[in-house]
């Protein structure tokens, strides 16, 4: 047989990490290769050598997103949050203007240094998860139906709340923090007004210190052990697995309708449009879970505001007190968020810039 060439499944660099052809061996194999196992065991060799590679391009990429799109991540959790009566933010515009002029431009950003610790191993799991379950689901480098392209993506939506959980339930506490504090302020301004005929004027209490991301970590794994930190499992699982589903399968066949006829890689915006329009369609599906994930997660609660033992507790409240449309709550914030952060996640990935870096051959799909 002929010289090899490395291949990769639909996906392009995305989802054919470890390329699931038999025949992707790597393109500096010298000479040709005897028989179909030794091919199929080079080809393994060769895509294994490559998970490293996109590890980095995965950290890289959740650096770069997150640090883009954090205020409106901000914005989208204390959107999520306030309940009917207690609203103190009427859009997202409303938010970061009000969230700026009471924390200044800083507080915009509270809880994104838990978010840049955690997603470089959050979205390492999660892209090289997928495809790994993309690599052993296909067969003699036959194109993965659609069915097993979401079973892959199921698998890396699982895999990735090791991480995941836990990032949030941090994140959402130092995000929230801001809203809670706002909102006991504006209650307590009330109060001193409606009292103003009193002998003495009432004196505002000072401000409780905010919380920081190692006193959260510390007094939950002193209060509730391990399990505290992973609050809402069932929730986020709910709502990554879906997104997974919905996004890897949506991504691969939107960059394959971008693929030039000679059959070499999409372009660079074709793969750049493609990693947007999977993510904001997955966001936007996936919400209601995540309305009620936030709102699992959330420790400190603000003045009448509802508390919940489980999911279906939390659903049937939201459903109950708030209306159907509350599940929408942060929609298109979320959207905004996971637009451009899987859109550059795509970006990175195919511009190979941990293969530049590591010194490795760029694989063409």
């Amino acid at each position: 047989m002929g010289a090899v060439t490395a291949q990769s499944g639909g996906g392009g660099a995305l989802t054919g990490v470890l390329a699931p052809s038999p025949a992707a061996a790597s393109p500096e194999a010298p000479g040709p290769l005897k028989g179909s196992a030794h091919v199929s065991e080079r080809g393994q060799l060769g895509g294994r050598s490559r998970l490293p590679a996109k590890l980095i391009n995965g950290g890289i990429a959740g650096l770069i997103g997150v640090t883009c799109v954090f205020p409106i991540d901000l914005a989208k959790t204390r959107l999520q949050n306030q309940q009917n009566g207690q609203r103190l933010y009427t859009s997202m515009s409303d938010c970061l203007i009000k969230t700026i002029r009471s924390e200044g431009y800083f507080g915009m950003y509270r809880g994104a240094a838990v978010n840049l610790t955690l997603v470089t191993p959050e979205k390492a799991i999660k892209l090289a998860a997928n495809d790994f379950f993309r690599y052993q689901l296909s067969k003699d480098g036959q194109k993965l139906t659609l069915f097993k392209e979401m079973l892959a993506g199921c698998g890396a939506g699982t895999c990735q709340v090791i991480v995941t959980t836990p990032m949030e339930m941090l994140k959402i506490q130092l995000q929230d923090a801001g809203r809670i504090a706002a909102q006991r302020k504006t209650l307590s301004g009330q109060a001193q007004l409606s009292g103003r005929g009193g002998a003495q004027p009432s004196v505002e209490a000072p401000a409780a210190p905010r919380p920081t991301a190692t006193q959260l970590t510390r007094d939950l794994l002193r209060s509730r052990g391990i399990a505290g930190l992973y609050k809402g499992l069932g929730a986020t699982l709910l709502r990554d697995v879906p997104f997974s589903i919905v996004y890897f399968p949506l991504f691969a066949n939107l960059n394959q309708l971008g693929r030039p006829a000679s059959g070499e890689k999409s372009p660079f915006y074709v793969s750049f449009l493609a990693g947007c329009v999977a993510g904001s369609t997955a966001a936007v599906a996936v919400n209601p879970c995540d309305v009620v994930k936030t709102r699992l997660q959330t420790l400190q609660r603000g003045i009448n505001e509802d508390t919940y033992s489980g999911f279906l507790d939390c659903a049937r409240k939201i459903l109950r007190n708030e209306g159907p449309t509350a599940f929408l709550k942060g929609a298109y914030c979320r959207a905004l968020v996971i637009a451009p952060l899987f859109g550059i996640a795509q970006v990175v990935y195919f511009l190979g810039i941990a293969e530049t870096l590591l010194g490795l051959p760029r694989v063409q799909p």
